[in-house]
Protein backbone atom coordinates (compact mmCIF):
# COMPACT_ATOMS: atom_id res chain seq x y z
CA UNK A 1 0.00 0.00 0.00
CA UNK A 2 1.34 3.52 -0.91
CA UNK A 3 1.89 6.21 1.63
CA UNK A 4 -0.49 8.29 0.26
CA UNK A 5 -3.25 5.79 0.59
CA UNK A 6 -1.98 5.30 4.07
CA UNK A 7 -2.66 9.31 4.89
CA UNK A 8 -6.51 9.23 2.24
CA UNK A 9 -7.62 6.00 4.54
CA UNK A 10 -6.62 7.14 7.87
CA UNK A 11 -8.41 10.95 7.14
CA UNK A 12 -11.06 9.37 5.76
CA UNK A 13 -11.61 7.46 9.60
CA UNK A 14 -10.85 10.92 11.13
CA UNK A 15 -13.88 12.62 9.19
CA UNK A 16 -15.86 9.90 9.88
CA UNK A 17 -16.11 10.82 13.87
CA UNK A 18 -15.15 14.32 13.51
CA UNK A 19 -16.16 15.26 17.16
CA UNK A 20 -14.12 12.69 18.43
CA UNK A 21 -11.32 13.58 16.73
CA UNK A 22 -11.86 17.26 17.30
CA UNK A 23 -11.75 16.21 21.09
CA UNK A 24 -8.65 13.94 20.54
CA UNK A 25 -6.42 16.80 19.35
CA UNK A 26 -7.72 19.44 21.78
CA UNK A 27 -5.04 18.15 24.27
CA UNK A 28 -2.51 19.19 21.59
CA UNK A 29 -3.53 22.22 20.20
CA UNK A 30 -4.28 23.91 24.10
CA UNK A 31 -0.42 22.25 25.33
CA UNK A 32 1.25 23.69 21.90
CA UNK A 33 -0.69 26.93 21.99
CA UNK A 34 0.05 27.48 25.85
CA UNK A 35 3.42 27.14 24.84
CA UNK A 36 3.58 29.72 22.00
CA UNK A 37 1.54 31.97 23.51
CA UNK A 38 3.76 32.05 26.80
CA UNK A 39 6.96 32.05 24.96
CA UNK A 40 5.98 35.06 22.73
CA UNK A 41 4.98 36.95 25.39
CA UNK A 42 8.16 36.22 27.64
CA UNK A 43 10.58 37.35 24.40
CA UNK A 44 8.50 40.53 24.02
CA UNK A 45 8.93 41.29 27.29
CA UNK A 46 12.35 40.82 27.48
CA UNK A 47 12.89 42.58 23.87
CA UNK A 48 10.75 45.43 25.60
CA UNK A 49 12.87 45.67 28.31
CA UNK A 50 16.38 45.66 26.41
CA UNK A 51 14.78 48.30 23.96
CA UNK A 52 14.53 50.48 26.68
CA UNK A 53 18.66 50.61 26.76
CA UNK A 54 20.07 52.76 24.10
CA UNK A 55 23.07 51.85 22.40
CA UNK A 56 24.79 54.86 23.92
CA UNK A 57 23.55 54.09 27.78
CA UNK A 58 25.27 50.66 27.34
CA UNK A 59 28.77 52.59 27.67
CA UNK A 60 27.49 53.56 31.54
CA UNK A 61 28.53 52.26 34.64
CA UNK A 62 26.22 52.44 37.74
CA UNK A 63 27.56 52.66 40.86
CA UNK A 64 26.96 52.41 44.64
CA UNK A 65 28.57 51.64 48.13
CA UNK A 66 27.04 48.77 50.07
CA UNK A 67 26.96 45.71 52.15
CA UNK A 68 27.94 42.77 49.82
CA UNK A 69 25.61 40.89 51.59
CA UNK A 70 22.89 42.81 51.21
CA UNK A 71 20.48 41.26 48.37
CA UNK A 72 18.56 43.82 46.34
CA UNK A 73 17.92 45.82 43.05
CA UNK A 74 20.29 48.83 42.46
CA UNK A 75 20.81 50.88 45.23
CA UNK A 76 19.60 48.42 47.93
CA UNK A 77 21.85 49.17 51.16
CA UNK A 78 23.45 52.02 49.20
CA UNK A 79 25.22 54.67 51.75
CA UNK A 80 26.40 57.66 50.30
CA UNK A 81 30.62 57.49 50.53
CA UNK A 82 31.47 59.58 46.72
CA UNK A 83 32.68 62.74 47.30
CA UNK A 84 32.45 65.35 44.14
CA UNK A 85 36.34 65.18 44.11
CA UNK A 86 36.29 61.55 43.98
CA UNK A 87 34.51 62.66 40.75
CA UNK A 88 36.47 65.29 39.37
CA UNK A 89 39.31 63.18 39.77
CA UNK A 90 37.95 60.44 37.93
CA UNK A 91 37.82 62.80 35.02
CA UNK A 92 41.30 62.87 34.87
CA UNK A 93 41.80 59.14 33.99
CA UNK A 94 42.15 58.39 30.50
CA UNK A 95 39.62 55.37 30.97
CA UNK A 96 36.71 57.81 32.21
CA UNK A 97 35.02 59.54 29.46
CA UNK A 98 32.90 61.08 32.19
CA UNK A 99 31.86 60.86 36.22
CA UNK A 100 29.18 62.41 37.90
CA UNK A 101 26.43 62.02 40.75
CA UNK A 102 23.25 61.13 40.38
CA UNK A 103 20.67 62.16 43.45
CA UNK A 104 16.62 62.53 43.74
CA UNK A 105 15.55 65.28 45.15
CA UNK A 106 12.43 65.60 46.87
CA UNK A 107 9.49 68.38 45.97
CA UNK A 108 6.01 69.24 47.20
CA UNK A 109 4.82 71.09 43.63
CA UNK A 110 5.77 72.50 39.81
CA UNK A 111 4.21 75.39 38.94
CA UNK A 112 4.44 77.22 35.55
CA UNK A 113 2.67 80.59 36.09
CA UNK A 114 -0.75 80.08 36.07
CA UNK A 115 -0.88 76.39 37.07
CA UNK A 116 0.62 73.90 40.26
CA UNK A 117 0.13 70.38 39.79
CA UNK A 118 1.88 67.98 42.98
CA UNK A 119 5.49 66.61 42.02
CA UNK A 120 6.19 64.30 44.38
CA UNK A 121 9.66 62.22 43.58
CA UNK A 122 10.31 63.24 39.84
CA UNK A 123 13.29 65.87 39.90
CA UNK A 124 16.62 63.83 39.39
CA UNK A 125 19.78 66.12 39.56
CA UNK A 126 22.84 64.22 37.75
CA UNK A 127 25.44 65.80 35.28
CA UNK A 128 24.74 66.61 31.30
CA UNK A 129 25.54 63.56 30.02
CA UNK A 130 22.61 61.61 32.08
CA UNK A 131 20.20 62.95 29.71
CA UNK A 132 21.96 61.83 26.39
CA UNK A 133 21.75 64.05 22.73
CA UNK A 134 19.81 61.48 21.28
CA UNK A 135 17.25 61.27 23.77
CA UNK A 136 16.16 64.89 23.29
CA UNK A 137 13.30 65.50 20.91
CA UNK A 138 13.77 69.07 21.08
CA UNK A 139 16.60 71.68 22.85
CA UNK A 140 19.62 71.01 24.34
CA UNK A 141 21.58 69.23 27.52
CA UNK A 142 21.78 71.51 30.76
CA UNK A 143 25.05 73.20 31.92
CA UNK A 144 26.26 72.44 35.29
CA UNK A 145 25.85 75.27 37.32
CA UNK A 146 22.81 76.94 35.50
CA UNK A 147 19.31 76.64 36.80
CA UNK A 148 17.99 74.69 34.46
CA UNK A 149 16.39 71.90 33.58
CA UNK A 150 15.50 69.03 31.00
CA UNK A 151 11.70 67.90 31.46
CA UNK A 152 10.24 64.45 29.49
CA UNK A 153 6.71 64.79 27.67
CA UNK A 154 5.14 63.41 30.85
CA UNK A 155 6.25 66.39 33.12
CA UNK A 156 5.79 68.94 30.52
CA UNK A 157 2.38 67.56 29.61
CA UNK A 158 1.17 67.86 33.28
CA UNK A 159 -0.51 71.83 32.64
CA UNK A 160 -3.21 72.50 30.99
CA UNK A 161 -0.83 74.29 28.11
CA UNK A 162 1.99 72.11 27.19
CA UNK A 163 5.43 73.68 28.70
CA UNK A 164 8.07 73.88 25.50
CA UNK A 165 11.52 75.08 25.56
CA UNK A 166 12.25 78.67 27.46
CA UNK A 167 9.70 78.25 29.39
CA UNK A 168 9.88 78.86 33.07
CA UNK A 169 9.37 76.89 36.23
CA UNK A 170 8.68 77.27 39.62
CA UNK A 171 9.83 74.01 41.71
CA UNK A 172 8.53 74.10 45.55
CA UNK A 173 10.80 71.52 47.87
CA UNK A 174 9.04 69.32 51.03
CA UNK A 175 10.86 72.75 53.19
CA UNK A 176 8.48 75.04 51.49
CA UNK A 177 11.73 76.76 49.89
CA UNK A 178 10.89 77.90 45.47
CA UNK A 179 13.49 78.50 43.02
CA UNK A 180 12.73 79.22 39.36
CA UNK A 181 14.37 76.62 36.52
CA UNK A 182 14.38 77.85 32.89
CA UNK A 183 13.88 74.32 30.46
CA UNK A 184 15.95 73.92 28.04
CA UNK A 185 15.47 70.77 26.67
CA UNK A 186 12.32 68.20 26.41
CA UNK A 187 13.28 64.57 26.12
CA UNK A 188 11.60 61.89 23.01
CA UNK A 189 9.53 59.78 25.76
CA UNK A 190 8.85 59.72 29.23
CA UNK A 191 10.46 56.81 29.90
CA UNK A 192 13.25 56.38 32.43
CA UNK A 193 16.75 57.01 31.45
CA UNK A 194 18.45 54.36 33.74
CA UNK A 195 17.98 51.60 36.03
CA UNK A 196 18.32 53.90 38.72
CA UNK A 197 15.12 55.44 38.27
CA UNK A 198 13.55 52.31 36.12
CA UNK A 199 12.31 52.45 32.70
CA UNK A 200 8.57 53.22 33.57
CA UNK A 201 6.77 56.57 31.88
CA UNK A 202 6.84 58.89 34.59
CA UNK A 203 6.67 62.76 35.17
CA UNK A 204 10.47 63.56 35.35
CA UNK A 205 12.71 67.34 35.34
CA UNK A 206 16.31 66.48 35.37
CA UNK A 207 18.51 69.15 36.55
CA UNK A 208 22.09 69.73 37.32
CA UNK A 209 23.83 68.43 40.30
CA UNK A 210 26.05 71.71 40.55
CA UNK A 211 24.10 73.67 42.29
CA UNK A 212 20.89 72.09 43.34
CA UNK A 213 22.45 68.66 44.95
CA UNK A 214 24.77 71.25 47.07
CA UNK A 215 21.51 73.02 47.92
CA UNK A 216 19.56 69.86 48.82
CA UNK A 217 22.19 67.84 51.21
CA UNK A 218 23.66 71.01 51.97
CA UNK A 219 20.69 71.84 53.56
CA UNK A 220 19.87 75.67 52.37
CA UNK A 221 17.03 75.08 50.62
CA UNK A 222 16.15 74.03 46.75
CA UNK A 223 17.47 77.49 45.10
CA UNK A 224 18.77 79.40 48.53
CA UNK A 225 17.73 79.97 52.01
CA UNK A 226 18.78 79.99 55.36
CA UNK A 227 21.18 77.10 56.98
CA UNK A 228 18.67 76.86 59.81
CA UNK A 229 16.15 74.67 57.88
CA UNK A 230 18.29 72.02 58.63
CA UNK A 231 20.63 69.68 57.07
CA UNK A 232 18.37 67.27 54.30
CA UNK A 233 20.90 65.02 54.39
CA UNK A 234 21.77 64.33 57.77
CA UNK A 235 19.62 61.23 58.40
CA UNK A 236 22.30 58.96 56.79
CA UNK A 237 21.37 56.51 54.39
CA UNK A 238 19.68 53.24 54.68
CA UNK A 239 18.44 50.54 52.30
CA UNK A 240 16.08 51.82 49.79
CA UNK A 241 15.54 52.07 46.06
CA UNK A 242 15.78 54.61 43.47
CA UNK A 243 12.84 56.13 43.75
CA UNK A 244 13.69 57.65 47.11
CA UNK A 245 17.82 57.69 46.58
CA UNK A 246 17.73 55.02 49.71
CA UNK A 247 18.20 57.15 52.68
CA UNK A 248 14.62 58.93 52.72
CA UNK A 249 16.65 62.55 52.17
CA UNK A 250 15.51 65.16 50.35
CA UNK A 251 18.21 64.08 47.74
CA UNK A 252 20.33 60.75 48.20
CA UNK A 253 23.48 63.15 49.18
CA UNK A 254 25.21 63.67 52.29
CA UNK A 255 27.17 65.99 53.88
CA UNK A 256 30.40 64.60 55.83
CA UNK A 257 33.36 66.07 57.38
CA UNK A 258 32.94 68.87 55.08
CA UNK A 259 32.65 67.32 52.34
CA UNK A 260 29.32 66.18 49.98
CA UNK A 261 28.77 62.54 49.63
CA UNK A 262 26.93 60.91 46.79
CA UNK A 263 24.61 58.04 47.12
CA UNK A 264 25.04 57.08 43.76
CA UNK A 265 26.85 57.68 40.40
CA UNK A 266 27.59 57.56 36.86
CA UNK A 267 30.81 56.67 34.93
CA UNK A 268 31.31 56.79 31.28
CA UNK A 269 33.41 55.01 29.20
CA UNK A 270 34.52 56.16 25.78
CA UNK A 271 32.60 53.34 24.09
CA UNK A 272 29.80 50.06 24.46
CA UNK A 273 33.03 47.65 23.85
CA UNK A 274 33.37 45.47 26.83
CA UNK A 275 37.17 46.25 26.89
CA UNK A 276 36.24 50.13 27.82
CA UNK A 277 33.83 49.52 30.29
CA UNK A 278 35.83 46.94 32.01
CA UNK A 279 38.84 49.61 31.95
CA UNK A 280 36.76 52.13 33.61
CA UNK A 281 35.24 50.08 35.54
CA UNK A 282 38.71 48.68 37.21
CA UNK A 283 40.24 52.48 37.23
CA UNK A 284 37.00 53.63 39.13
CA UNK A 285 37.06 50.84 42.02
CA UNK A 286 40.70 51.19 42.08
CA UNK A 287 40.76 54.42 42.75
CA UNK A 288 37.64 54.96 44.63
CA UNK A 289 39.71 52.19 47.42
CA UNK A 290 42.76 53.73 47.29
CA UNK A 291 43.53 56.32 50.30
CA UNK A 292 43.61 58.94 47.52
CA UNK A 293 39.87 59.34 47.36
CA UNK A 294 37.32 60.37 49.89
CA UNK A 295 35.79 57.31 49.76
CA UNK A 296 38.62 54.83 50.72
CA UNK A 297 37.69 56.12 54.21
CA UNK A 298 34.90 54.07 54.11
CA UNK A 299 36.25 51.33 51.35
CA UNK A 300 39.67 49.34 50.91
CA UNK A 301 39.99 47.41 53.67
CA UNK A 302 36.55 47.70 55.54
CA UNK A 303 34.58 44.68 54.56
CA UNK A 304 31.10 46.20 55.63
CA UNK A 305 30.88 48.18 52.11
CA UNK A 306 31.99 47.79 48.36
CA UNK A 307 31.64 49.22 45.74
CA UNK A 308 29.51 47.69 42.99
CA UNK A 309 29.41 49.32 39.30
CA UNK A 310 27.24 47.52 36.87
CA UNK A 311 25.63 48.47 33.44
CA UNK A 312 22.12 48.84 32.75
CA UNK A 313 22.20 45.32 30.89
CA UNK A 314 23.76 43.58 33.70
CA UNK A 315 21.81 45.03 36.37
CA UNK A 316 18.56 43.84 34.03
CA UNK A 317 19.93 40.47 33.63
CA UNK A 318 18.39 39.27 37.13
CA UNK A 319 14.93 40.51 35.90
CA UNK A 320 15.95 38.65 32.49
CA UNK A 321 16.71 35.50 34.67
CA UNK A 322 13.36 35.68 36.37
CA UNK A 323 11.26 35.93 33.26
CA UNK A 324 13.69 32.95 31.90
CA UNK A 325 12.59 30.67 35.15
CA UNK A 326 8.99 31.66 34.87
CA UNK A 327 8.88 31.18 31.24
CA UNK A 328 10.34 27.66 31.86
CA UNK A 329 7.83 27.07 34.81
CA UNK A 330 5.03 27.86 32.43
CA UNK A 331 6.37 25.70 29.49
CA UNK A 332 6.58 23.21 31.93
CA UNK A 333 2.57 23.08 33.01
CA UNK A 334 2.01 23.31 29.28
CA UNK A 335 4.04 20.06 28.81
CA UNK A 336 1.49 18.28 30.73
CA UNK A 337 -1.18 19.36 28.54
CA UNK A 338 0.88 17.76 25.74
CA UNK A 339 1.32 14.40 27.96
CA UNK A 340 -2.21 14.64 28.68
CA UNK A 341 -2.63 15.10 24.61
CA UNK A 342 -0.76 12.41 23.56
CA UNK A 343 -2.46 9.93 25.76
CA UNK A 344 -6.00 10.82 24.63
CA UNK A 345 -4.31 10.25 21.41
CA UNK A 346 -3.17 6.77 22.18
CA UNK A 347 -6.66 6.15 23.89
CA UNK A 348 -8.62 6.88 20.88
CA UNK A 349 -6.33 4.66 18.71
CA UNK A 350 -7.10 1.99 20.79
CA UNK A 351 -10.72 2.32 20.67
CA UNK A 352 -10.43 2.67 16.92
CA UNK A 353 -8.44 -0.36 16.53
CA UNK A 354 -10.98 -2.44 18.27
CA UNK A 355 -14.06 -0.81 16.36
CA UNK A 356 -12.32 -1.96 13.33
CA UNK A 357 -11.40 -5.08 14.09
CA UNK A 358 -13.67 -6.82 11.40
CA UNK A 359 -12.34 -4.31 8.75
CA UNK A 360 -8.30 -5.42 9.56
CA UNK A 361 -9.50 -8.83 9.43
CA UNK A 362 -11.07 -8.02 5.72
CA UNK A 363 -7.80 -6.15 4.80
CA UNK A 364 -5.59 -9.26 6.24
CA UNK A 365 -8.03 -11.72 3.99
CA UNK A 366 -7.01 -9.86 1.12
CA UNK A 367 -3.73 -9.91 1.77
CA UNK A 368 -2.65 -7.07 3.26
CA UNK A 369 0.60 -7.08 5.73
CA UNK A 370 1.24 -6.26 9.27
CA UNK A 371 3.31 -3.21 7.76
CA UNK A 372 0.44 -1.96 5.95
CA UNK A 373 -1.75 -2.47 8.75
CA UNK A 374 1.02 -0.60 11.03
CA UNK A 375 1.39 2.02 8.66
CA UNK A 376 -2.64 2.93 8.64
CA UNK A 377 -3.22 3.15 11.95
CA UNK A 378 0.31 5.57 12.56
CA UNK A 379 -0.39 7.43 9.90
CA UNK A 380 -3.75 8.18 11.44
CA UNK A 381 -2.55 9.12 14.92
CA UNK A 382 0.08 11.76 13.00
CA UNK A 383 -2.52 12.62 10.91
CA UNK A 384 -4.23 14.12 14.54
CA UNK A 385 -0.83 15.11 16.11
CA UNK A 386 -0.09 17.14 13.49
CA UNK A 387 -3.64 19.07 13.05
CA UNK A 388 -3.50 19.51 16.57
CA UNK A 389 -0.05 20.86 16.20
CA UNK A 390 -0.98 23.52 13.51
CA UNK A 391 -4.18 24.63 15.04
CA UNK A 392 -1.96 24.62 18.50
CA UNK A 393 0.50 26.53 16.68
CA UNK A 394 -2.30 29.21 15.16
CA UNK A 395 -3.93 29.77 18.06
CA UNK A 396 -0.59 30.59 19.97
CA UNK A 397 0.53 32.86 17.61
CA UNK A 398 -2.60 34.98 17.89
CA UNK A 399 -2.76 34.75 21.78
CA UNK A 400 0.85 36.08 21.56
CA UNK A 401 -0.32 38.62 19.20
CA UNK A 402 -3.25 39.85 21.52
CA UNK A 403 -1.25 39.67 24.85
CA UNK A 404 1.62 42.38 23.45
CA UNK A 405 -0.94 43.95 21.80
CA UNK A 406 -2.51 44.82 25.12
CA UNK A 407 0.31 45.11 27.12
CA UNK A 408 2.18 47.15 24.82
CA UNK A 409 4.94 45.10 24.06
CA UNK A 410 7.44 44.90 20.72
CA UNK A 411 5.72 41.57 19.37
CA UNK A 412 8.95 39.18 18.89
CA UNK A 413 8.13 35.60 18.11
CA UNK A 414 10.29 32.44 18.50
CA UNK A 415 10.55 31.22 14.73
CA UNK A 416 12.31 28.45 17.04
CA UNK A 417 9.43 27.58 18.99
CA UNK A 418 6.87 27.60 16.20
CA UNK A 419 9.06 25.19 14.32
CA UNK A 420 9.51 22.89 17.44
CA UNK A 421 5.33 22.81 17.92
CA UNK A 422 5.34 21.00 14.88
CA UNK A 423 8.27 18.62 15.36
CA UNK A 424 6.08 18.00 19.11
CA UNK A 425 2.88 17.53 17.15
CA UNK A 426 4.88 14.39 14.96
CA UNK A 427 6.40 13.28 17.71
CA UNK A 428 3.09 12.73 19.77
CA UNK A 429 1.27 11.39 17.22
CA UNK A 430 4.31 8.86 16.59
CA UNK A 431 4.48 7.64 20.43
CA UNK A 432 1.13 7.80 20.71
CA UNK A 433 -0.12 5.74 17.97
CA UNK A 434 2.88 3.20 17.91
CA UNK A 435 1.30 0.81 20.55
CA UNK A 436 -2.49 0.69 19.17
CA UNK A 437 -0.39 0.61 15.65
CA UNK A 438 1.56 -2.57 16.20
CA UNK A 439 -1.53 -3.97 18.40
CA UNK A 440 -3.90 -3.36 15.00
CA UNK A 441 -0.99 -5.38 12.76
CA UNK A 442 -0.62 -8.28 15.28
CA UNK A 443 -4.62 -9.51 15.10
CA UNK A 444 -5.35 -12.79 13.66
CA UNK A 445 -7.34 -12.19 10.82
CA UNK A 446 -9.64 -15.31 11.55
CA UNK A 447 -10.45 -14.29 15.28
CA UNK A 448 -10.82 -10.46 13.10
CA UNK A 449 -13.42 -11.94 11.17
CA UNK A 450 -15.45 -13.57 13.62
CA UNK A 451 -15.80 -10.58 15.83
CA UNK A 452 -18.79 -8.72 15.90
Amino acid sequence: MRPLEHVRLSWRSIRGHKLRSALTTLGVIIGIAAVIAFVTLGASLQAGVIGDISPDDQRNLYGWAADPDVEGGPLAGAQPVVSQADLEELEEFEEVAAAYGYAPIQTQAVSDGDERVAQGDGVVASGPSYVRTADLEEGRQFEMGEREAVLNPAAAGQFEENVSVGDELTVATLGGRETAIEVVGITATSDGLSPFEGFEPSPRIYVPTDPYYEEAAGGVGFGGGGADEGNAGDDGAGDGDASDGGDGSASGVEESNGSLRFLAIVVEAHSPADDDVDAARERTITHLESGEADAGEFLGDDDSLAITLQTSTELLQQLQDVLELLQNFIVGIAAISLLVGSIGIANIMLVSVTERTREIGIMKAVGAQNREILGLFLAESVILGVVGAMLGTGLGLAAGYLGALYIDLPLVYPIEYVTLAIVVGVLVGICSGLYPAWRAARTDPIDALRYE
